[in-house]
């Protein structure tokens, strides 16, 4: 029984999953990040390539045609360097700011909106060198290095194949001019950039899936960790009850306390009692004050009598009463019966 307890074999519950996401251990693959941001890569380089080209052909071309008018001092070649940093960075602003939108959306797309520092607090267990050895030949560890090889592997034999397919037309390229061969070349690589993404969004799905199947099987909880759960948020059973009873017996004194000042009590024979209080000019409706069925009717009885409140049977207005609410108004339907009710025990008290 005790080994029973001790596997994961329950779902996590909506806690833990919670739990998890607070600490930061989401379901989120890196190869989703790599596979859209080659993707975004390469579709942006097929449109921004050509201006890409122009622009940074006209810086070289420019600052080729002023080299020999150049006057070297140091002073001049800080300005050179601000002036082509600044330039090249222009250049390649597009680029960066695609790296940071896309790894912005592939992490949203994957975990949704999450904020936490959780991950970024000192954990001085991994400075133990037994650990770090540990995790260093871990399953995990293994499972990464297959996943990495079998990727560079893959990606290898697709460029490979790209770039063979091309080989007869390569063998024309020393008849090119160099323009044509600079295009060719772009084309190749261009075809093999686009192949690489489709690979590797076809292993981003397959690493996602199992990445979100790992965290399934880490959050997966042992029966005595669910039940120490359910304490947690929703208490101790026992405890619970225990105060569900003392509760229920404080409401209980507090009902009978209201009996003696009750204008009538309505029975059946055997099993209801129900108080009823009218202050007419300050009530609308007749008030329900106390009501039992069993023992608790017995006892509305009992001190009914004791303090000489009248004792009415009538088994269809006592059944009817049973279903209204404590210190709630009597429904308009019994507002006839209860009258009349009323009107003897005010007739009897006046004899």
């Amino acid at each position: 029984m005790a080994d029973d307890q001790q596997e994961k074999t329950e779902q996590a519950t909506a806690k833990r999953r919670e739990d998890f996401r607070k600490k930061g251990q989401v379901a989120q693959s890196r190869e989703v990040h790599t596979a859209a941001l080659m993707t975004a890569m390469v579709l942006l380089w097929f449109f921004y390539a050509p201006l890409f080209w122009k622009n940074l052909q006209s810086l070289v071309g420019g600052l080729m045609a002023r080299a020999g008018a150049f006057e070297v001092t140091p002073l001049s070649v800080v300005d050179l360097m601000i002036y082509i940093m600044g330039r090249v960075g222009l250049l390649l602003a597009p680029v960066l700011l695609l790296v940071l939108v896309v790894g912005f959306l592939s992490s949203i797309a994957q975990i949704g909106f999450l904020f936490t520092t959780k991950p970024l607090e000192p954990d001085f267990s991994k400075l133990d060198p037994i650990k770090g050895a540990a995790r260093f030949v871990s399953k995990r560890s293994l499972v990464e290095l297959v996943k990495s090889l079998a990727k560079v592997l893959l990606l290898g034999f697709i460029a490979y194949k790209t770039v063979a397919a091309e080989f007869a037309d390569g063998l024309l390229l020393v008849d090119m001019p160099p323009a044509e061969t600079v295009g060719y070349l772009g084309r190749v690589a261009f075809m093999v950039l686009l192949k690489s993404s489709g690979v590797l969004i076809l292993l981003a799905l397959l690493d996602f899936m199992f990445v979100r199947w790992e965290l399934e099987q880490k959050m997966k909880m042992t029966k005595q960790e669910q039940k120490e759960e359910f304490k947690e948020t929703e208490g101790d059973p026992h405890v619970k009850g225990r105060i569900r009873s003392i509760q229920a017996q404080m409401a209980r004194k507090r009902m009978m306390a209201e009996v003696p000042k009750a204008d009538v009590v309505i029975t059946n024979p055997t099993h209801f009692s129900v108080a009823i209080r009218y202050k007419r000019g300050e009530m609308d409706a007749p008030v329900v004050v106390a009501k039992g069925a069993d023992d608790v009717a017995m006892k509305i009885r009992e001190i009914a009598r004791e303090h000489k409140v009248p004792l009415v049977e009538n088994k269809p207005v006592a059944r009817a009463l049973m279903k209204v609410e404590l210190d709630h108004p009597i429904p308009e339907e019994m507002f006839k019966a209860v009258a009349e009710i009323l009107a003897y025990v005010y007739s009897l008290k006046k004899q």
